[in-house]
C-alpha cells in the first residue's frame, strides 16, 4: 500500500533553483511625489486662466467691435445729413442749406469736424477745422462709405508742454467719408465727417477695465471654490487616515464610517487587508503553539531518558529527534505557504515544475517509467518552490508505491489548473482515502517515511484555495491524485 513519504527536495534542489527565503527589508519612508491638493489646484487654476482669457479677449473682441460699429453708425448719419442738406450754390460749388445739429461743428478744434472737397474748387469746412483742412485722396474712389482711422491731426514733432490738449494737433480722428454727384453738377463731390477717437478710446479703456476687474475678481472667487472643492472633495481621504492611525494605535480593529461611493471600495480592500493580516498572525501564533505543543513530549522523553541513565539513551534521542523532525518540516512548510499565500505576485509555471520533479524522480527510481502530457502554457497561483514540493510528494509516492508507471497529465478547467498524478499499483482503499492525509498515517510500513508528506500537500494547497483528492486510474489501474489549483489571471 503507498505511504506518503517525504518530497525528494534534496534532488528537486538540483534542478530547480530554490526560491528566497528572506523576505524584502521594507523601506524605511515612503516617497513623496507631491501634494494632490496642490495639483488639483494648479490644474483647475491652469484651466480657469485659460478659459478666462480666452474668453475675456473674446468679449472684449465682440464689445469693442460693437461700441466702434456705434460710433460709425453716428458718423454715417451724419455724412447721410450733410449729403441730403447739400445743394450748387450760385458758382457751382456745395453749400449746406442747414447747419448740422452738433454744436461741436461750430467751435474750433472740437473734436467734430466735416469738410466736403471737389475737383477744382476749394474745400469747404467746418467752423471747427479753423485753419486745418482734412486729407482728401482723389485717386481713392469711396461711392460706398468708407471709415478709417487718420492720425493726421497727431503732430509727429515734440509735443510742447503749454500746448492746449483740445488742440486738433493731438488728435487722432475717424472719418467716414463718401463720393457723390449731385443733380447738375459734373464734380464727384467727397463728403467727409471727422471726430477725435478720444470718445471713442475712452469707452473702449472703461469697457476694458470693468472686463479685466470683473474678470479678475471671477478668476479668484473660481479658485477659491476649487481650493474648497479639493479640501472638501479629500476630506474622506483625511477620515481614512485618522481612521488608519486608530487602526495601528490598536485603539480600534477596522475602519469604521460611512465613505463617498469613490472611497469605499478602497476602504473595503484595507479592512480586507487588515482582516487578512490578522488571520496570518492568528494562524501563525497557532502553529507556533501547535509547534510547542508537538516538541514538548519529546523533549520530555529525552529528559527522562538522559535523567535515569537508560542504556538506549542514544537510540531513544534518534527516534524522538526525528518526530522533532517531522513537527518541525509540516509547520515550516505550512508557514511558507501561509506567508505567501496573500501575494499577488504568486505564479508559477507549471509545465517547468512538472519537468522538473520528473527529472529529479527518474534519478532516484531509474527502473520507473514516467510519462507527462498536457497543456504547457499553465500558469498556477502559487509558489514555485511550494508546487515543487507538492509535486515532488505526489509523484515519488507514485514512483515508489507503483509498479513501474507513473503518467502525468496538466489541463485547465474553469479558473484551475488540474495536475493528475497516476500509477499502476495497487491503489488505496476508499476507506484510507481521507485518513491518508491526517499527520503521521502510514498505510504501508515496509518503505521508509515520515507519514507526513501528505499532510503537508494537504495543508498547503488548501493555503492556496486549492484540493486534493484520491481517485480509482482507469488507464492504470492504480492510485490517481487529482490536485487543482488556482489559475492565475
Amino acid at each position: 500500500m503507498p505511504d506518503p513519504g517525504p518530497s525528494p527536495q534534496s534532488e528537486l534542489k538540483d534542478d530547480v533553483p530554490a526560491a528566497p527565503e528572506t523576505e524584502p527589508r521594507p523601506r524605511p519612508y515612503v516617497r513623496v511625489t507631491g501634494s494632490v491638493s496642490r495639483r488639483m489646484l494648479l490644474v483647475a487654476t491652469a484651466w480657469i486662466m485659460l478659459l478666462l482669457v480666452g474668453g475675456g479677449y473674446a468679449l472684449d473682441r465682440v464689445l469693442t467691435t460693437a461700441v466702434t460699429r456705434n460710433f460709425d453708425d453716428q458718423l454715417d448719419y451724419l455724412v447721410t445729413s450733410m449729403i441730403v442738406s447739400a445743394e450748387l450754390g450760385p458758382n457751382g460749388e456745395v453749400v449746406l442749406n442747414r447747419e448740422l445739429a452738433d454744436q461741436r461743428f461750430l467751435e474750433p478744434n472740437s473734436g467734430a469736424y466735416w469738410q466736403i472737397s471737389g475737383k477744382g474748387f476749394e474745400p469747404f469746412p467746418s467752423r471747427s477745422l479753423w485753419d486745418r483742412k482734412l486729407k482728401v485722396n482723389q485717386i481713392h474712389d469711396d461711392r460706398d462709405l468708407h471709415i478709417y482711422d487718420s492720425d493726421e491731426f497727431v503732430d509727429k514733432g515734440p509735443r510742447n508742454a503749454d500746448r492746449d490738449p483740445n488742440d486738433p494737433g493731438s488728435q487722432r480722428l475717424r472719418i467716414a467719408e463718401r463720393d457723390l454727384k449731385l443733380p447738375g453738377s459734373p464734380v464727384r463731390w467727397r463728403f467727409q465727417v471727422a471726430q477725435s477717437r478720444e470718445t471713442l478710446d475712452a469707452q473702449i479703456a472703461a469697457l476694458r477695465r470693468t472686463l479685466v476687474r470683473s474678470f479678475v475678481l471671477l478668476g479668484l472667487g473660481l479658485i477659491v471654490m476649487v481650493g474648497l472643492q479639493t479640501w472638501y472633495g479629500l476630506l474622506p481621504l483625511r477620515r481614512v487616515r485618522t481612521e488608519i492611525a486608530k487602526l495601528r494605535g490598536g485603539r480600534s480593529r477596522r475602519i469604521e464610517g460611512s465613505m463617498p461611493a469613490e472611497v469605499a471600495p478602497m476602504v473595503e480592500e484595507l479592512n480586507a487587508l487588515v482582516e487578512h493580516n490578522d488571520r496570518q498572525a492568528e494562524e501563525a501564533r497557532r502553529h507556533a503553539g501547535n509547534l510547542a505543543h508537538a516538541l514538548k513530549t519529546p523533549l520530555s522523553v529525552i529528559m527522562n531518558a538522559a535523567a535515569a541513565g537508560q542504556d538506549d539513551l542514544a537510540p531513544t534521542i534518534i527516534r524522538e529527534a526525528r518526530t522533532m523532525r517531522r513537527q518541525i518540516d509540516h509547520h515550516l512548510a505550512r508557514a511558507r505557504a501561509v506567508g505567501r499565500r496573500g501575494s499577488a505576485h504568486s505564479r508559477a509555471p507549471v509545465w517547468p515544475s512538472i519537468e522538473a520533479v520528473e527529472r529529479a524522480v527518474a534519478r532516484l527510481y531509474p527502473n520507473i517509467r514516467i510519462d507527462v502530457d498536457g497543456a504547457k502554457d499553465l500558469i498556477a497561483h502559487i509558489e514555485r518552490q511550494d508546487l515543487d514540493e507538492i509535486l515532488g510528494n505526489l509523484v515519488e509516492n507514485a514512483a515508489k508505491y507503483g509498479g513501474g508507471s507513473v503518467f502525468i497529465t496538466a489541463s485547465a478547467q474553469a479558473g484551475f489548473v488540474e495536475i493528475l498524478v497516476e500509477d499502476d499499483g495497487h491503489g488505496i482503499p476508499e476507506a484510507d482515502r481521507l485518513r491518508i492525509f491526517d499527520r503521521g498515517v502510514r498505510l504501508d510500513s515496509g518503505k521508509p517515511g515520515t507519514g507526513l508528506g501528505m499532510a503537508i500537500v494537504r495543508d498547503v494547497v488548501e493555503i492556496y484555495g486549492g484540493t486534493v483528492s484520491l481517485e480509482e486510474s482507469e488507464d492504470l489501474g492504480g492510485l490517481l491524485v487529482r490536485l487543482r489549483l488556482p489559475a492565475a489571471a
